[in-house]
């Protein structure tokens, strides 16, 4: 007699010993993952000292650097270390995706009207920021639920009533500013045309294409022809310069399969695969690399079987544009890193192997809350995701030919660690 989940079992195929240790390593107890971990993060004194001392210098560098104009400034000033500079970015984040009018002035007047504006006035700021900040205090007294009684707050109420469209105008172009220091381009074209000042001085770009998952088989056609374009573009832009040198990309296959779930392992791998092997080989046309981008912990699975796909794809033999990003939060990371490899050594790829700290924590915790689940699929500490990525990165810099380690941090003593590391 089937059971409710026999469907699912009759697709789950035997793991090798890499992808079972890799199941095994989902949600085990954190002190024994740290415990594990300590010896492979644990500095030499002589790299802590080089580490300490260059991070040092880094931060007083900048710190001591004269302040910013316009948009760049009043970014410097509502930094994500304040609640003010939290509900900027939360606005800045969600309003431009927000079509009508009242979820606006409601999303506007939530994070706008309860913030200590007053205290980021200060004389020696830029103008630009003092006016804005200005715009901030009376947007906040305009839009702030008051019950006080009396002909001044009823002129205020009135006010504000009137003036939500205007506050609306003024606050939509501040956070367009904003964004503008986060989005390199509103087009592939215009964030390849901005990137050639910086390019000219060393710095290469890997372009990541914003946008939610597909929930349709209409969105994904649309996101499939959208990187496809963008690989052109991209290649064209690289001049031949090759997948170290030159430009690449990253993908997010949930945005290429509205059902992008282990429930649906059978039907993504038909109809996903080919669709990211078509983009692999036109990556390949222009030699870009190409990342697959990670995501919720739940679809690790997935990607790496994807993965495996594409390194045993005989077309893409010898190409070493394959890459991988890999979440150093979960506490799978560092037996993910040691089966892609083994998958790289195995087909004969460099794989690029792309380091990074995690960017779903807040869902993550939540999700494993509502589940009921024993344990957490990541850290719940910051200092243990930044342990594992240190031993993480030991692991890749260690792995030789068979990787190209790049790291991805905002923290300026974990950039220089991995600079006193290398």
């Amino acid at each position: 007699m089937p059971t409710p989940f026999s469907a699912l079992l009759a697709e789950t195929t035997q793991q090798s010993p890499a992808r079972a240790a890799i199941t095994a390593a989902t949600r085990p107890a954190e002190p024994a993952c740290i415990a594990a971990l300590l010896p492979s993060a644990t500095l030499t004194p002589a790299q802590r000292q080089n580490a300490e001392a260059t991070a040092r210098r880094l931060v007083t560098a900048l710190r001591a650097a004269p302040k910013q104009a316009g948009a760049a400034a009043l970014i410097q000033e509502y930094a994500l270390s304040s609640a003010e500079g939290v509900a900027l970015m939360c606005l800045a984040e969600a309003l431009l995706r927000i079509p009508d009018s009242a979820t606006r002035d409601a999303l506007i007047r939530d994070k706008i009207s309860t913030g200590n504006w007053r205290a980021h006035l200060a004389p020696e700021n830029p103008l630009f920021v003092n006016a804005a900040t200005w715009g901030l205090v009376i947007t906040g007294r305009l839009t702030g639920a008051s019950d006080e009684p009396g002909l001044a707050n009823a002129l205020t109420k009135l006010l504000a009533r009137g003036g939500e469209p205007i506050i609306r105008k003024a606050v939509d172009l501040a956070m367009r500013l904003m964004g503008e220091q986060f989005v390199l381009g509103e087009t592939i074209e215009k964030a390849l045309s901005r990137a050639q000042t910086l390019e000219a001085q060393g710095f290469r770009y890997s372009y990541d294409m914003l946008g939610e998952a597909a929930l349709t088989a209409q969105d994904a056609e649309r996101y499939f022809a959208a990187y496809a374009h963008a690989i052109r573009a991209i290649g064209a832009a690289g001049r031949g310069r090759g997948i170290y040198n030159g430009p690449g990309i990253s993908i997010k296959l949930s945005a290429l399969h509205p059902r992008y779930t282990r429930s649906q392992c059978a039907r993504v791998l038909g109809e996903l695969l080919p669709r990211l092997r078509e983009l692999a080989h036109l990556a390949q046309s222009y030699d870009i690399g190409m990342n697959i981008d990670a995501e919720e912990s739940e679809r690790l699975d997935l990607s790496l079987d994807l993965l495996e796909a594409l390194c045993e794809d005989p077309a893409l033999a010898g190409w070493h544009g394959i890459g991988f990003v890999v979440q150093a939060y979960q506490k799978r990371a560092p037996f993910v890193l040691d089966h892609c490899i083994a998958l790289a050594s195995r087909t004969g790829h460099r794989l690029m192997l792309r380091l990074v700290k995690g960017a779903y924590w807040d869902s993550e915790i939540k999700r494993a809350q509502e589940a009921g689940l024993e344990d957490f699929p990541v850290f719940t500490r910051k200092r243990h995701t930044d342990i594992s990525y240190i031993a993480c990165a030991q692991k890749l810099l260690e792995a030789g030919a068979t990787d190209f380690p790049q790291f991805a941090t905002h923290n300026a003593l974990t950039l220089d660690t991995i600079h006193a590391m290398a």
